[in-house]
């Protein structure tokens, strides 16, 4: 079977394909790291952030396209991420005190080329471990779709959207006051 037989869109070279999942592996460690001002550099101003579960639909109504309305966890904007990390710089956000253990890991990531020049879309499987305190242990997964833009700073690149969908249809987690 070749490419097109399977539907697959047209992927960028792989040199490029490289960078820009090395620029992904590098914004994990930051937040891994707690580096979140590091982090919210890798974003651009004009930056959509949104992470909703998964809704469970009836196979039946999948069939007629109808679908229950979504649940947002949040749908951020740069000033509000910019909130979200300045409440975690305080020491005053309980939820983080001790603060979280995570490992943010990316894989299976697909980058293909935009409309706009210097802009890729990036598909990828995604999954959050998180500890806290001394027993609590939330796993998220899901699959994000990124917009990358070319960007003059030292990391090359910047994030103009992020979406994440969750493969949990509920939540048992305690708090969201981590960064995806």
């Amino acid at each position: 079977m070749t490419e097109t037989t399977l539907n697959r869109p047209a992927t960028v070279p792989l040199a490029l394909h490289h960078e820009i999942e090395q620029f992904l592996y590098h914004e994990a460690e930051l937040l891994d790291d707690w580096r979140f001002r590091d982090w919210l550099a890798l974003m651009s101003q004009d930056v959509h952030y949104s992470m909703r579960t998964t809704v469970n639909a009836q196979t039946r109504d999948r069939r007629r396209s109808v679908q229950p309305p979504t649940t947002w966890i949040f749908n951020d904007n740069y000033a509000q991420l910019e909130r979200r990390i300045a409440r975690l710089e305080t020491g005053m956000a309980w939820a983080e005190e001790p603060p979280s253990r995570t490992r943010h890991l990316v894989s299976n990531v697909v980058v293909t080329d935009t409309q706009d020049p210097g802009e890729f879309d990036v598909r990828l499987n995604y999954l959050l471990y998180r500890s806290q305190k001394e027993r609590d242990e939330s796993i998220y997964a899901g699959k994000r779709l990124d917009r990358v833009r070319r960007a003059d700073t030292s990391a090359a690149w910047r994030i103009c959207r992020r979406e994440i969908t969750l493969d949990q249809a509920t939540l048992n987690s305690h708090n969201l006051s981590v960064l995806f």
